[in-house]
């Protein structure tokens, strides 16, 4: 930790140089100090007494400016950091992932933009909270966030007396966490950052799009899913259109009866054989590697809507049912060309970032 003094100075410099007014290189300072200070409230009120207890009154003010009036760029200010993390970051070792997900702010409060009841990772279970959605970098030793913009549920993009006494801009429109993801996705590709696998949970790999726009940006992923989604199994497929009488359009959507029909990931998995299952070591735990056992399908997603001229292209489901279960217990969809212990190390692969988040 030697000359950890020296290098908080710079990294504050560097960060103060993209936030438009030297007036606000003394409040970062202090937000910064009063986030890394023990302490578990990290609002700015108990901030301040910290940070100057013998100016409580004027560091509160201070800090409340920068917070919630200053007129700085976040995503400037984020590109700063990019610029000073990566690097170090690529000492030591590449680029492996692309890390989408969101993360639960639990507030008491109505008034926190986007505050809502809904899902809280930190939490477990639906609460009142903000959510943000997050695109981070990440290698086998650390992750950098390179993109964060809070969800605005659609009681509040809908309300705008609310919206004007929070400072949302009248411009933000109402978002899925899909379509905000691959706008970060986008903006990280235009960027020229360095690539890695997409990984990210069902909330995201259930949305089909999510996963064709990824395949369109020449991006590999590898997508949680629920157990209900519903894929082709082998060996079954839709029938073609039917045929055309002559007049009127002519049929070009997929059909389904009753012997064509697919079926949920879950239950191609307890329908494999013992012979598909196999066990994989993806990477040393703490004290043993770390193993389980999986099963790899080739199939085509089969979501409802998707019914249309073509089938969508095959994907591996890969499927993870440890020994100790009772049935599977995770899912996710992956490139068609990848090998099985490539798909576990890359199914596996959030831990990084979740690890990142508990710490933090």
């Amino acid at each position: 930790m030697a000359g950890w003094e020296e290098r908080f100075d710079d990294y504050v410099e560097r960060l103060g140089d993209v936030l438009g007014h030297a007036d606000r290189r003394a409040p970062l300072r202090a937000y910064c100090t009063g986030l890394l200070l023990p302490g578990e409230r990290k609002s700015v009120e108990p901030m301040a007494a910290r940070v100057d207890p013998a100016r409580v009154g004027a560091a509160h003010q201070s800090l409340h400016h920068f917070v919630a009036k200053a007129a700085w760029d976040a995503a400037a200010l984020l590109e700063a950091v990019r610029a000073y993390a990566l690097p170090a970051m690529l000492e030591r070792g590449p680029v492996r992932a692309w890390l989408v997900g969101d993360t639960g702010l639990p507030k008491k409060g109505k008034l926190s933009v986007g505050v809502a009841r809904q899902y809280c990772g930190q939490l477990g279970k639906r609460d009142n909270c903000q959510v943000a959605v997050t695109l981070s970098l990440a290698n086998e030793h650390a992750s950098l966030p390179v993109a964060y913009r809070l969800y605005l549920p659609e009681a509040w993009a809908g309300d705008a007396e609310r919206r004007i006494k929070a400072g949302v801009p009248p411009d933000t429109p109402f978002q899925t966490k899909p379509r905000i993801a691959l706008d970060q996705i986008r903006a990280a590709c235009a960027a020229g950052l360095p690539r890695g696998i997409v990984l990210t949970d069902a909330a995201y790999g259930n949305d089909t799009d999510f996963r064709s726009e990824l395949t369109v940006l020449g991006l590999i992923y590898a997508v949680g899913i629920q157990s209900s989604t519903t894929v082709w199994a082998p060996g079954t497929r839709p029938l073609p259109p039917k045929p055309w009488s002559g007049k009127g359009r002519r049929p070009t959507r997929l059909r389904r009866d009753d012997d064509h029909q697919p079926v949920p990931v879950k239950d191609l998995a307890l329908s494999l054989p013992a012979s598909r299952w196999r066990s994989v070591t993806w990477r040393a735990g703490t004290n043993t590697p770390l193993r389980s056992r999986f099963a790899s399908v080739r199939v085509p997603a089969a979501h409802r809507e998707d019914e249309r001229a073509e089938l969508r292209p095959e994907e591996w489901l890969l499927i993870e049912w440890p020994d100790s279960e009772a049935e599977p217990t995770q899912y996710w969809l992956l490139p068609a060309d990848t090998a099985l212990p490539d798909l576990v190390a890359a199914a596996k692969g959030r831990w990084r970032i979740e690890r990142d988040y508990e710490e933090l």
